[in-house]
């Protein structure tokens, strides 16, 4: 067996309508439909039938800060140039979005921050492929601080 790659993620989340207005009005998934009497909805970026799933479960515990079993962060691929990147950047930062950090992976260039209920999410563009199909191990070099 070998996996194709990532094929979703599913958020609980405290209100479903702020979540959407960060995935689907921030950035940029388009809302497929809703289920489970529309307390859920599912968003795809039009690569596949979904990759995220939001379910709304109110007041229930979240995510304890720091180090933590669980979801550590979910990675959206926003584009293929750092130009890209920095529009995105630019975007979250006229919404009022906190952009926790940044790195350059080597591999990929990533903008890290938080959802509306504490999820991370990293937001990225990946480097020139042919940097890690010809060096595979490239992918395990030290992250260095990104300026953009």
């Amino acid at each position: 067996m070998k996996a194709h790659f990532l094929g979703h993620v599913v958020f609980y989340v405290k209100d479903l309508e702020r979540s959407l207005a960060f995935y689907r009005d921030l950035l940029g998934f388009d809302e497929v439909g809703r289920i489970f009497n529309g307390a859920a909805a599912a968003l795809t970026s039009g690569r596949t039938h979904h990759e995220l799933l939001l379910i709304q479960v109110g007041d229930a515990p979240g995510p304890s800060q720091g180090r933590r079993r669980g979801l550590y962060h979910v990675g959206i691929k926003v584009g293929d140039s750092l130009d890209e990147l920095r529009a995105a950047k630019k975007d979250l930062e006229r919404a009022g979005i906190t952009i926790d950090g940044m790195s350059d992976h080597t591999v990929s260039q990533s903008l890290y921050l938080k959802d509306p209920d504490g999820n991370e999410v990293e937001l990225y563009v990946d480097a020139d492929e042919s940097l890690w199909k010809n060096n595979p191990v490239a992918v395990l070099s030290p992250i260095k601080p990104l300026q953009l």
